[in-house]
């Protein structure tokens, strides 16, 4: 269904001519520069009707009514665009790498060759932060190919989930495996930014309950801690295993002022819990000059810890009149119950990675595949 003008005047014909193929049509005088309309047999051919009962101008008229003549204001012909066959062209290569130097070859656009496949550059708006991120482009390009809308694809090791994010644009049914529950927690909330609610996913082997969790914690504390702050919509902290400076994941909001925004960190612990990890926690937040400190917990705080965490007083917050507390104690068991985090109602930044885009232009139309 490609179009392309490439052909340019190709209507008419050398020399004045009698009769209906030298009379103005639709504005256009071909014999005012000693031309006559003549309309090539391939192009006849191209149009796969019958046309030899019509006229000239009735030629025209339903070549235009099917839009095989494009007529620009100022341009000293119509023009007749060819709609190149499915079998015309050159077949994609197996090599795909884009070379700046092809910028504006695609016809009709300012593209170059293969760029809608380009790696990611380090400030693409696509890219999240994880490291192996792959283009959409590259992954639409992959399963239109090899895929019929409303086929299934698998993706075993999904990893932010590009793969399930071109699936789900393209009307394929999806299944996404991945290990790690940092991985499973950005999934989720690209596919909420990039859909809205329109693709929540069935999660299967996410703890659900108090015994899954602990379940998690003893056998993986990271991918338990990792879990915990996805449930809590906190972005882990970047750092290697071992290095524990007190800050497990955190927050960032906007603050009273525009372009100031203010941070929430967080600390999980799977274990047992007491006063000092407050304590630990106001100093942390002290240290790091945040606004809130969130301690996430598989036990109920004590009383000592409650008691130390009010000592922290409250982050104000002018813009939305009210006060929020500096330091916050979470279960896991209320978190699973759908409790947040107290924090200004402001559209926070960086949840989990960078935002992924909303999706914003219609797809091209998928041609089918055959045996």
């Amino acid at each position: 269904g490609y179009r392309t003008n490439y052909y340019g005047n190709v209507l008419t014909g050398a020399g004045l001519r009698g009769g209906e193929s030298g009379k103005p049509w639709r504005d256009f005088d071909p014999s005012a520069k000693v031309r006559h309309w003549a309309i090539p047999g391939a192009v006849l051919k191209d149009i796969g009707e019958d046309m030899s009962e019509l006229t000239q101008h009735q030629k025209l008229d339903r070549l235009y009514e099917l839009g095989f003549i494009k007529i620009v204001p100022g341009q000293a012909w119509p023009v007749y665009e060819r709609r190149l066959g499915s079998d015309e062209g050159q077949a994609v290569s197996d090599i795909w790498a884009f070379q700046p130097y092809t910028g504006g070859t695609v016809f009709g656009t300012e593209d170059g060759i293969d760029e809608n496949v380009r790696w990611l550059g380090t400030k693409d708006q696509e890219r999240l932060g994880y490291q192996t991120q792959k283009p959409e482009g590259l992954l639409e390009r992959i399963i239109q190919a090899s895929s019929n809308e409303g086929d299934t694809v698998l993706d075993p090791f999904c990893g932010c989930g590009t793969a399930i994010v071109a699936a789900q644009k393209l009307g394929r049914a999806w299944i996404g495996i991945d290990i790690t529950h940092l991985a499973i927690t950005l999934m989720k909330e690209r596919l909420k930014d990039t859909f809205g609610g329109a693709a929540v996913p069935k999660v299967v082997g996410e703890p659900v309950s108090l015994p899954d969790a602990a379940a998690l914690a003893a056998s993986d504390p990271y991918q338990f801690q990792w879990w915990a702050l996805g449930l809590g919509g906190a972005r882990p902290v970047e750092q290697k295993k071992g290095a524990d400076k007190g800050i497990d994941g955190r927050i960032i909001f906007q603050g009273d002022r525009v372009g100031v925004f203010e941070r929430v960190i967080l600390s999980v612990k799977a274990g047992n819990t007491g006063a000092t990890h407050v304590r630990d926690l106001k100093g942390v937040l002290d240290r790091e000059k945040a606004a809130i400190g969130v301690l996430i917990s598989m036990q109920e705080p004590t009383a000592p810890m409650t008691t130390e965490a009010v000592t922290a007083g409250f982050y104000e917050s002018a813009t939305w009149g009210r006060k929020y507390p500096k330091i916050q104690l979470l279960t896991v068991a209320e978190l699973l119950a759908g409790k947040n985090v107290e924090m200004p109602p402001i559209q926070q930044v960086g949840r989990t990675f960078k935002k992924a885009p909303k999706v914003t232009k219609a797809q091209g139309k998928q041609l089918g595949l055959t045996e």
